[in-house]
Parts: C-alpha cells; sequence; structure tokens
C-alpha cells in the first residue's frame, strides 16, 4: 500500500459510469414496470452497487479503507442504454475513484444477473471515470 500518512484530508469527490445496453425494448419495459422476475432491478442493483462500493479494499489489495460519507446512485435511460451513475464523497487522504468504479461495475453486474432470464442480448459497454475532485489531480468531466 502506498504511504498516506503524511497527506492532509481534503474534499474527495469521484463519479463513475457504467453503460449497460440492453437487447430489445420489451426489457426497458419490463424494468420500467417492474416486471422483472427477479425483482425490481434499479433498487436491487442500487443495493448491490452500495455493497459493493464498501467493500473495495477488501477486494483490491492496494485500496486503503476509507470513510464513505456519501453515496449515490442514479440511472437514465437512453434508448437501450442504462446509463448507472455512482457518486462517492469523503474527506481523507486519498481518494475515491476506485470505489466509485467499482460501484458502477458491480450495479452493471447486478443488472446484467437479473435480466439475463429474460434478455440473452445485455452487454457491459463501459466502466469509466467522469469526475474526480479533491487531492492533487482533478479530472473534470470527461
Amino acid at each position: 500500500m502506498v504511504d498516506i500518512t503524511q497527506k492532509q484530508n481534503t474534499h474527495r469527490t469521484a463519479v463513475a459510469q457504467a453503460i449497460v445496453k440492453l437487447g430489445s425494448l420489451e426489457t426497458v419495459r419490463a424494468i420500467e414496470e417492474k416486471r422483472v422476475p427477479k425483482g425490481d432491478v434499479f433498487a436491487m442493483s442500487r443495493a448491490a452497487g452500495f455493497l459493493g462500493l464498501k467493500k473495495t479494499p477488501e477486494l483490491l489489495p492496494d485500496c486503503h479503507p476509507l470513510p464513505i460519507e456519501y453515496a449515490g446512485i442514479e440511472y437514465e435511460i437512453d434508448g437501450l442504454n442504462v446509463v448507472v451513475k455512482v457518486t462517492v464523497k469523503t474527506f481523507y487522504k486519498t481518494g475515491v475513484e476506485v470505489e466509485a468504479m467499482h460501484g458502477a461495475s458491480v450495479v452493471a453486474l447486478n443488472m446484467y444477473d437479473m435480466l439475463k432470464p429474460i434478455d440473452k442480448a445485455i452487454e457491459i459497454q463501459q466502466i469509466k471515470l467522469l469526475l474526480k475532485t479533491g487531492g492533487k489531480s482533478d479530472i473534470k468531466s470527461k
């Protein structure tokens, strides 16, 4: 692990995105109408994403355990794409971009798992960091 003992606490924010491409508009309607056999896709995936981002240091050996002071997960349906945005905030010595991307990954995987019985054409297309603030280097809106 990198030595962060000399770093100062700063307000840190990261926003990550995952895109889940669905195979049909019928799948979109099933999500919106909560007709997916495994349950409410957005609610279950949000819960899985929160769990994933909080467990990041348990799964990635170089990630420091840190206090997550805010986490938010939002969805936007754009045609056959579900755009997932995960925001994580802390006041700490190191950033939360890996936690945000890990949370977005877990959301996308959970959506895939819940939807695979009704849609065999689902793809997880993109996981990326959109924004990082705090610390030495900021990444503003990709």
